[in-house]
């Protein structure tokens, strides 16, 4: 087992307005002809409505080939740049710090919090696990002489805490990428053969579920897909027969019957995403405090409006009135972390395997009572 620098903490406080963001296109065949606001209203109607559009227009956020143009109606010419520029803005309160759990020359393992998400995406384009590292990464530049690219390899739930795994290097990214794509399994054996690393990785969670699971151990395998969600671009994930194959063991850690609570160790052999929090509310434990998630791997209040269609002030549509995958207030940590170090040698094949073991302290709430116990002595 590899050992690690951990605890060294990492974060710059966030400005107060991020920078904004530009989006490029470049005006094709079927394109050629129609209006500007026609073009935007139809192409990225899923941003703003009509009027949203008609706004960011009259702001002066749009430029043709480099001119600002306020005219709604102007016509497009095929090869024309269009650029749209979306105005600084103050994302939501995030935290910022993070722990190194584990660093060496091909890797970093984080331990990011609840709250923070890992990629941009939505109101949170700066406020992200991303950002951190890059800021990170370009002071640890000036002391070496290779520039540092550490990138997130896999993608935690922004309520979900706990490990994050980056790779520094690209030998590091492609291998993780292939652990990943051959799915994740509790069997790591320090073995060379086959069946010993036929699975290079292992996660392992703890959660607190509403509800007392009785049976010590439970098998999930509810097939994850997409269903068209309002507020969610690319559809909402949750239990459905046709959807992918997904597997998670789970354990019983704890009992709380007056509480009526079941503390559990999650091992996932397989990476959909959400899949801890739809499988457990398919067996009928959704997680303590999921607001979106409820009993049969569904999400709450499937049938109510859940878009608000007036727009927001800068022409985009508010924000959806009802609960989306990024919701936080359910209790998820990414516990242990187990996988062969992707280092190989100048041939290319995988050296003496080296089993790396990470864990990330547990928050109170996920402790069993003699873990909190002993935490305390």
């Amino acid at each position: 087992m590899l050992l690690g620098r951990s605890f060294q903490v990492i974060g710059i406080p966030w400005p107060d307005l991020n920078d904004g963001l530009f989006y490029n296109d470049v005006v094709k065949p079927p394109d050629s002809g129609k209006s500007l606001i026609h073009f935007y209203s139809c192409k990225y109607k899923s941003s703003a409505p009509l009027e949203g559009w008609l706004q960011r227009i009259k702001n002066e956020q749009i430029t043709i080939d480099g001119e600002v143009i306020t005219d709604p109606e102007t016509i497009l010419r095929i090869g024309s740049e269009l650029v749209y520029r979306r105005l600084p803005w103050k994302e939501p309160d995030t935290p910022f710090s993070l722990e190194i759990l584990y660093e060496d020359d091909e890797m970093i393992a984080l331990n990011k919090p609840s709250g923070l998400q890992v990629l941009p995406g939505g109101v949170f384009q700066q406020r992200t696990v991303l950002t951190q590292l890059q800021w990170w990464s370009s002071d640890q530049s000036f002391s070496i002489s290779e520039e540092l690219h550490p990138v997130p390899v896999h993608r935690l739930g922004r309520g979900t805490s706990g490990i994050l795994l980056c790779a520094k290097t690209k030998l590091a990214r492609t291998q993780f990428a292939a652990y990943f794509a051959d799915g994740t399994s509790s069997v790591i054996r320090n073995s060379t053969s086959e069946e010993g690393t036929k699975r290079k990785i292992s996660k392992i969670y703890r959660a607190l579920v509403t509800g007392i699971i009785h049976d010590d151990e439970v098998s999930v395998d509810q097939p994850i897909g997409r269903m068209q969600y309002p507020g969610v671009a690319q559809g909402l994930y949750v239990a459905t027969p046709s959807g992918k194959p997904a597997c998670s063991k789970v354990n019983v850690l704890e009992r709380d019957e007056q509480g009526e609570h079941t503390l559990v160790q999650v091992e996932i052999q397989s990476g959909r995403p959400h899949q801890i929090r739809i499988h457990l509310s398919s067996i009928g434990h959704p997680l303590l405090g999921d607001p979106l998630y409820v009993a049969g791997g569904q999400p709450n209040c499937l049938h109510s409006e859940v878009v608000n269609q007036s727009f927001a002030e800068d022409g985009g549509y508010e924000r959806p009135m009802k609960p989306v995958p990024g919701d936080c207030g359910y209790y998820l940590h990414a516990h242990q972390l187990i996988l062969y170090h992707p280092k190989t040698n100048e041939k290319g094949f995988l050296v003496l395997l080296k089993v790396v073991k990470i864990v990330a302290p547990l928050p109170p709430i996920l402790r069993t009572r003699s873990e909190a116990e002993d935490f305390h002595n």
